[in-house]
């Protein structure tokens, strides 16, 4: 037995990123940011300062916005570029953090990869899977590091969940159901630069399915170890036409697998902003209810436990340590790790899937 629980523990830290412990102070990521059109750019722009990354250069030739930004958070104008081109030449950066239209993930990786650049995108990975191949495949022919950041990555409680699933403490798995999204992004006041690409099915891959529907998908195919499903269904509508005739502002897809089920309800259309998970095992269950709290139940016998988690320890907390320590080779990605390119790639999959089925109503098997 104990021969058997050592195992268990070597197969544990196996599936957590690897963080190598050198003491060695080492100079921080030079960062360029590319694109300001993403509110989720504030997330760096706004990071109080840890001495792991610096922000070398910005492109954004939206001159209006990058000036809003400055004065918001701070920077120089003079570290603002019109093209990656500029940037690069002038600043050298080492990585990369893209937080434009979701269509352009493939310009910055063509332009990136060749000269040795890391890149970090904003979920999800790429508009399709014909971007999605292309990116990957400049990633490994440069022998660069693509990764994909999404909020959820950083939540402590989906961390518990996934390590509870993997030490068996539920069950085998059976169901998980991820809801994620809130009342709406023009309801919400996000600015019309944002705005005029999210809400565009070219630029963003389409409107609430690729926005909150790569979350749930992205946490499944981390939960399975890297399983595709069997199928893909899925059901979008818009039920507010007058504010998004041009994309699906709801979305639920289902993944069958030979013997679990995943659902995903994405939706621009919830009266309160969630991003919550309920992992179902044959014995007990898992809700990662925010980013802080959790309650499971392990079997019909106990009783139900309610927890506040702390915050994962740096650099597994922020999603620039991330990129900063994976660049420097300090941290290694297990497979199909929530920031990495095997996981994305299923996740891309699998939304084209669903934007499939919903438009044929079929029934989407994948290949395996």
């Amino acid at each position: 037995m104990r021969k058997i629980f050592f195992l268990f523990i070597l197969c544990m830290l196996f599936m957590q990123p690897q963080i190598s412990q050198s003491q060695t102070k080492k100079e921080p990521l030079k960062v360029g940011v590319v694109g300001l059109t993403h509110t989720h750019v504030h997330w760096i722009l706004g990071r109080p300062e840890r001495g792991d990354i610096k922000i070398v250069g910005i492109v954004e030739p939206n001159k209006d916005l990058a000036k809003r930004y400055a004065e918001q958070h701070g920077y120089s104008m003079d570290i603002v570029y019109n093209t990656m081109a500029e940037m690069i030449k002038a600043t050298k950066p080492e990585a990369v953090t893209a937080f434009g239209t979701i269509y352009d993930h493939l310009e910055v990786v063509e332009t990136c990869a060749p000269l040795g650049i890391h890149v970090m995108v904003e979920k999800p990975l790429a508009v399709s899977m014909d971007h999605a191949i292309k990116m990957k495949n400049l990633a490994e022919k440069h022998n660069i590091h693509l990764l994909t950041n999404y909020e959820t990555t950083w939540y402590a409680t989906n961390h518990k969940a996934y390590e509870m699933v993997q030490n068996g403490d539920i069950g085998k798995l059976i169901k998980v159901v991820v809801h994620d999204g809130h009342k709406g992004p023009i309801e919400l006041g996000i600015n019309q630069e944002f705005l005029d690409w999210l809400t565009d099915p070219v630029a963003n891959g389409g409107g609430a399915l690729p926005d909150f529907g790569c979350y749930g998908v992205n946490l499944i195919v981390w939960l399975s170890k890297g399983e595709k499903p069997e199928s893909v269904f899925a059901i979008t509508q818009t039920i507010k036409p007058d504010l998004y005739p041009k994309v699906d502002d709801d979305a639920t897809i289902i993944l069958k697998y030979p013997k679990m089920q995943g659902i995903i309800q994405a939706s621009w259309n919830w009266p309160i902003a969630r991003k919550d998970m309920e992992v179902y095992g044959k014995n007990g269950y898992i809700f990662s209810e925010n980013r802080s709290d959790i309650r499971y139940r392990l079997s019909e016998k106990d009783d139900e436990v309610k927890e506040t988690l702390k915050e994962r320890p740096a650099p597994l907390d922020d999603p620039f340590a991330l990129l900063a320590g994976v660049v420097k080779n300090e941290i290694t990605l297990p497979p199909y790790d929530l920031s990495s390119i095997e996981n994305n790639m299923i996740v891309v999959e699998i939304l084209e899937a669903a934007k499939e089925s919903a438009k044929t109503g079929k029934i989407v098997p994948l290949k395996k």
